[in-house]
């Protein structure tokens, strides 16, 4: 069960349009997308930074465990009002860092005009479109992930 946090920025109508965004946006690609959305730091968790929750997390939903190492996981804290963009190393490989900070600015943008949903959306769309250009859909591409938004 989760508190009102959550519901305070997104709707489940929100969580169906960015699950069928990720779907739409796999389908260009052989990578797999995941969103985190977590309320708070978990206590025992209270002194890491934004980037080792992500790093966690990634572990957690298994990101690391795919074929071709092409998971990305963009992770939003709610209570911290920090989001971060985590790629694995094969996208990491040939997809330049700056190009997952240009986006996460893009997608903080929106949040600060209270546009949470459409920021999530825009930024799930741009992360497809990279990952449709180094990793194009394979023949024997499987979803490796759920495309259901974390909570």
């Amino acid at each position: 069960m989760h508190s009102d946090l959550i519901y305070h920025f997104f709707s489940d109508d929100d969580f169906l349009r960015i699950s069928n965004k990720i779907k739409e946006m796999e389908k260009l690609s052989s990578g797999e997308i995941k969103v985190s959305i977590k309320e708070k730091k978990p206590l025992l968790h209270k002194r890491k930074s934004i980037k080792e929750l992500a790093e966690k997390e990634f572990v957690h939903l298994n990101m690391h465990a795919t074929r071709d190492k092409t998971g990305i996981l963009l992770y939003l804290l709610l209570s911290e009002r920090q989001f971060y963009i985590l790629a694995d190393e094969g996208i990491n490989a040939k997809v330049p860092n700056n190009t997952w900070e240009e986006i996460r600015d893009d997608i903080q943008h929106k949040f600060r005009n209270g546009d949470f949903t459409k920021g999530l959306l825009s930024g799930i769309e741009r992360v497809g479109k990279i990952l449709s250009e180094h990793f194009p859909l394979k023949p024997d591409d499987t979803n490796e992930l759920s495309n259901k938004v974390e909570l």
